[in-house]
């Protein structure tokens, strides 16, 4: 028997058919890796909220981050089986989880500030160093 979270989500993802559930998941995982490693505080309680509180461009960081450490340079492709292609596309995933009461925003955030944070073309890209003859 399916609990009430459960049903909201089985709804969305019949509502929205342009990401997967692992869209969704992928998001809030993200975001606990983000109170996990980035500078956040993960203790601070209800009143403390704007400590542990990401903005928008923050959790597209953790969303690149999350990714490269979860799938490394696959990381686009899988994000994009998910229908993942954009920053704008994180932002589409956490608005409709705060519609569904998944996530919570503030009265500061907007939903364009996920908007054109970093091109997906060269976020998950590998970076190579050419070491020098005496670096190597």
């Amino acid at each position: 028997m399916m609990n009430a979270a459960q049903r909201a989500m089985e709804r969305l993802l019949r509502r929205d058919t342009r990401y997967k559930l692992e869209a969704y998941v992928f998001v809030r995982d993200a975001l606990a890796y983000a109170h996990r490693t980035m500078a956040v505080d993960p203790s601070a309680g209800p009143e403390e909220e704007d400590a542990r509180h990401l903005s928008g461009q923050q959790l597209c960081e953790a969303c690149r981050l999350y990714a490269l450490d979860q799938f490394g340079y696959l990381a686009r492709i899988v994000l994009a089986s998910w229908g993942l292609k954009s920053t704008s596309d994180f932002g589409e995933v956490v608005y409709n989880l705060i519609e569904i009461k998944h996530m919570r925003k503030s009265d500061t955030d907007r939903r364009e500030d996920f908007d054109n944070v970093y091109a997906f073309e060269e976020a998950f890209e590998p970076k190579f160093e050419l070491l020098s003859p005496e670096e190597a």
